[in-house]
């Protein structure tokens, strides 16, 4: 049985049923770009074609010099003396931590001859070893040439020891006057960190230190304070947990300051106790995109939703029909259901103790330390500096000037301070105010410590010698209370020592070496409090408006610490798809009646309108506006952590939102929006790849129908295999051949697994393969253009949950786009499509085709097959035909219009000796003029099979991996040798839900997908 759903990857689509034809038709048709590399201006005014290029120079005139431009000679320097622990062209791993400040993971460092290239999750830390794209792409931070590089003074650059004295001088005289001396800085859960700051405080008793975040999780903090009596945010586990209800919390985000992908994809396989997702929502959040029910509400309705389901299940009863319902499955599942819930602390508190009442198996009773904002403190030193009783202000790598919602005020209270130090790593606002700067030493740089949670211990060491003059705040604290040229300022020796008192019986070698260790603080949480009336006061008190904003954190962005990364600034948004912005996200219904449009142009390019954004009474001026299906009436999303200033090349992207957050509340009422009547260019990716037909491209079954309907049932059967009506009868479609088959039972044959079900859309794998495999990047215009180089991006599809018989239409000969229009209508009974979709996040790479289209094509066979399974690209031969990127139908195939390395017109990472340290050495650098795609990491498989080769032994499974499938938290991607007939490839393989995309083409991928599978009664 085929599924009655209808799928849609933008409202365009919907609008215009012939839209994917006019994309198919342009895909092929951009004017190459001859005028940047002949410079020739008199054939630059003609609009020379692709066509006319090669008539113009002959066929192979132009190959070579598309395909054989030389790359510059750059000359290697030898080792005189060669290091013992490094061997040329073999990696070194190192086990650290992961933390910038806001984001945690312990993980594995991949260093080649001394650089750090790629960033691995450390297995032996399993949750608190998964990473994420920030975590991924914080290798590229590392190179960063916009970073101060310095110690400066006044301005100017200057030595450490001139700064140390100007620090020391200012400590003394703070000291002798009995003003404080307050070290600001992002919360930083290093016990190591905490002791010495604790002698610190013993020479200079005024020191106070005071944590500020940018994202501080205040409502959460406070929340945990009221019902559990410690200021520390709970540790869930979702395994075991059979239904989980949230309201505005993006559990797979940022939420709770550590995501829950891992236990969540754990829980979510498919079978009897399969967990059940309800989002009520404002935003359409990654959370939400991944639940089986979403409820779409206005904020101010969100919270008086969740207010009726706590007086439902305390015995209040409720008569609200949707609260009614949620409040019965609650009740239900008891133990095995929990609530999550954000936006504020009321509603925090009344998530935590429907939690209680339910006795949820979810709570684990571990806190987590990650954050220890504390609002009130921060107050207090606000009023401090104000009242001019500070005498050294000391920012670790914070910034309030740009983060705080009163950043203005803030700057001009520093006047009061005399002496203000930066520990920064940007020339941002924090910079520009203080007399002295610091550079600070990035986490590959560093030597430290983290508690992240009850009983875990994690340890970071420096991979790599400072880059810069930088320095660790822990190392200056040390310089600052022992004095200069102190013997005992070693910050190495320092944590040695400290943690050696910490793991106990355990050597520090032994927990350096295994990146994690067990910690002797058992603090737990148990609910101890809880006002609930007064949660239910505050809650009920939201003014609702006629619009109302949600502010939320980005998987690329965070709370903003990356923000000069151009990885994650390229990184698509899962869910709109969009690169290079920041934007007001908005319902379709609310864009008609406010008259803001998003239209394609005549190049199927997305523009939009700006607005002025007012939130009680603070503007933020040209935010672009996007249209965002999914989105509840009456209600505007904005993100948060762009429109960095004096922060790098690309930080400034976007606007900043943070004028709008008073670190709090995330829900804000009393917004007005103006157009400016100017429009904005978007560069998003989602339409530029026309995959060949779209029906059921992503799949999806019912929890019923997938456990009680056969999947090959003859009528109902929801993952029916494929067949075809020849002379000899009905065959499968993978039995027949246009081509010869080969034998490829000789050695390992490669598959790819990848399950809908668990694929949250996070991006991880994106960027995991952006920095194993070099690939460019290559900036907004670009982008705009169709021209991005990912070798495997996430496809977003929309799905409708109305009823729509297709077959009929295809037996009356219509195409299944055109049925949108005539099912729905204009404006017609139903509701429209892009009211409250579905989402399908679908992971697309080249699917390594055993029958290639794109190998039959090539004119000098710069694109062939191996027996291993892996379609490969001979760069040096392809000449740029793209007669390859034509005839593949799943569209994974980039040509590399440019060199996008040491290019000023890509001033990103590759145009920089600096950034270039990034680039790993087993994989080339593309040239212009060739096309590339998907290896399915040839360099990692083969490296396998000769380890184990020289080891006179056979490769264990799970040892094959690519990028992809090591960075996914999830397990969505399985990579594997389907030779191996014992390996959880060949276990994915036997699945009744896996199938291939496009199999009726005949192209017999060795990449196959697991239908998605939705936990709800359909309607």
């Amino acid at each position: 049985m085929a599924s009655n759903k209808i799928q849609f990857r933008s409202i365009h689509e919907l609008k215009d049923p012939a839209l994917n034809n006019k994309l198919a038709q342009k895909e092929f048709q951009e004017e190459i770009p001859v005028e940047d590399f002949l410079g020739d201006a008199e054939q630059n005014e003609s609009g020379t074609s692709r066509r006319d290029f090669l008539k113009l120079l002959g066929f192979s005139t132009a190959a070579v010099t598309l395909a054989a431009c030389e790359a510059p000679v750059i000359k290697t320097i030898p080792y005189v003396v060669k290091p013992h622990d490094i061997i040329p062209g073999v990696p070194n791993y190192y086990a650290s931590t992961y933390f910038d400040g806001f984001d945690f993971a312990s993980v594995l460092v991949k260093t080649r001859e001394g650089r750090p290239i790629k960033i691995e999750p450390n297995p032996a830390a399993g949750d608190l070893g998964k990473t994420n794209a920030r975590a991924q792409a914080s290798v590229l931070s590392l190179y960063d040439n916009d970073k101060v590089k310095q110690p400066k003074f006044e301005g100017k650059d200057e030595t450490f020891d001139k700064v140390d004295s100007f620090v020391i001088k200012g400590l003394d005289e703070a000291k002798a006057a009995g003003k404080r001396i307050v070290l600001l800085s992002h919360s930083f859960a290093s016990p190591t960190f905490k002791k010495l700051f604790a002698e610190f405080k013993a020479k200079y008793p005024t020191a106070e230190l005071v944590t500020y975040d940018a994202f501080p999780y205040a409502a959460a903090l406070d929340a945990a304070q009221e019902v559990f009596g410690t200021r520390a945010l709970p540790v869930y586990d979702l395994n075991g947990t059979e239904l989980v209800v949230a309201f505005q919390a993006d559990f797979l985000g940022d939420y709770n300051a550590s995501s829950l992908e891992t236990s969540y994809a754990s829980a979510r396989k498919p079978g009897e106790n399969m967990l059940r997702h309800i989002q009520v929502e404002s935003n359409m959040s990654l959370t939400g995109a991944n639940a089986d029910s979403r409820i779409r509400l206005k904020p101010s309705q969100v919270n008086k939703t969740l207010v009726e389901v706590y007086n439902a299940i305390v015995g209040g009863g409720t008569s609200d029909k949707t609260a009614s319902e949620i409040a019965k499955e609650l009740q239900a599942k008891g133990s095995k259901a929990v609530v999550f819930a954000d936006g504020s602390k009321g509603a925090q508190v009344l998530a935590h103790l429907i939690n209680q009442k339910l006795g949820s198996v979810a709570f684990t009773g571990k806190a987590n330390f990650l954050r220890d904002f504390d609002k009130a403190r921060f107050q207090e030193f606000l009023g401090w500096v104000n009242a001019g009783q500070v005498g050294v202000l000391i920012a670790n790598n914070v910034d309030p000037i740009y983060s705080y919602h009163k950043g203005e005020d803030f700057k001009k209270s520093l006047s009061k301070v005399p002496y203000v130090i930066a520990v920064a790593d940007k020339k941002n606002e924090m910079y520009k105010a203080a007399k002295a700067v610091i550079p600070v030493a990035n986490w590959l740089e560093s030597w430290g410590d983290i508690e992240p949670q009850t009983g875990v211990y994690s340890l970071m060491q420096p991979t790599i010698q400072k880059i810069y003059k930088s320095r660790q705040i822990e190392e200056s604290l040390l310089v600052w209370k022992n004095g200069k040229n102190n013997a005992a300022n070693n910050y190495y020796d320092y944590l040695k020592a400290s943690a050696s008192s910490i793991l106990g019986g355990t050597s520090f070698n032994k927990a350096l070496y295994n990146g994690i260790s067990v910690s002797p603080n058992a603090t737990t949480l148990s609910y101890a409090g809880g006002n609930a009336a007064q949660a239910i006061a505050e809650v009920s008190g939201f003014k609702p408006s006629d619009l109302e904003l949600v502010l939320y954190t980005t998987t690329a962005m965070g709370d903003g610490t990356q923000a000069n990364n151009p990885w994650l600034q390229e990184l698509p948004d899962p869910i709109t798809r969009m690169s290079w912005d920041n934007y007001l996200t908005i319902s379709p219904k609310d864009a008609e009646r406010l008259g803001i449009e998003n239209d394609l142009n005549a190049r199927m390019q997305l523009d939009g309108s700006i607005v002025n954004l007012t939130v009680n009474g603070v503007t933020i001026k040209d935010v672009p506006v996007f249209i965002q299906p999914g989105q509840a009436e009456g209600s505007v999303g904005l993100a948060l952590g762009y429109g960095k200033k004096n922060s790098g090349a690309t930080a400034d992207t976007g606007v900043n939102a943070y004028p709008l957050f008073d670190g709090s509340n995330l829900v804000v009422s009393n917004v007005k929006i103006e157009k400016t009547g100017e429009d904005h260019q978007f560069a998003g990716i989602q339409l530029q790849n026309t995959l060949m037909g779209r029906y059921e491209i992503a799949k999806e079954v019912p929890l019923a129908d997938f456990l009680n309907v056969a999947f090959d049932d003859e009528h109902k059967g929801w993952n029916k295999p494929l067949e075809y009506h020849t002379i000899s009868g009905a065959l499968p479609a993978r039995k027949i051949d246009l081509w010869d088959a080969f034998d490829d039972t000789d050695g390992p044959h490669f598959n790819l697994s990848i399950d809908l079900n668990s694929c949250t859309g996070c991006g991880a794998c994106i960027i995991a393969c952006q920095a194993e495999n070099n690939v460019p990047v290559v900036g907004k215009e670009e982008i705009r253009m169709s021209r991005d180089m990912y070798w495997l991006r996430i496809d977003r599809y929309y799905s409708s949950r109305q009823k729509v018989e297709v077959y009929e239409g295809l037996k009356e000969g219509m195409a299944v786009p055109e049925l949108y229009g005539t099912a729905f209508g204009d404006g017609g009974a139903l509701n429209h499509p892009a009211d409250n979709p579905d989402v399908i996040f679908q992971p697309v790479m080249c699917q390594h085709c055993n029958h290639a289209p794109c190998e039959t094509v090539c004119p000098v066979a710069a694109t062939s097959h191996s027996k291993q399974g892996q379609n490969h690209m001979a760069y040096n031969r392809c000449i740029g035909t793209r007669y390859c990127a034509n005839n593949c139908p799943y569209k994974v195939r980039r040509f590399n219009w440019f060199t996008y390395n040491l290019n000023d017109k890509f001033d990103f990472n590759m145009n920089n000796d600096l950034g270039r340290m990034v680039l790993n050495p087993d994989v080339v650098v593309r040239t212009r003029g060739v096309m590339e795609k998907c290896s399915m990491c040839i360099q990692m498989t083969q490296n396998t099979i000769l380890e184990a080769k020289k080891e006179g032994r056979k490769v264990k499974d799970g040892e094959f991996q690519t990028a992809c499938s090591k960075a996914c938290s999830t397990g969505a991607m399985t990579f594997g040798d389907m030779n191996d007939k014992d390996s959880a490839i060949r276990e994915q393989y036997a699945s009744n839900r896996r199938y291939y995309l496009l199999e009726e083409i005949g192209t017999k991928p060795n990449v196959f997908y697991h239908t998605k599978v939705r936990n709800r009664v359909e309607k």
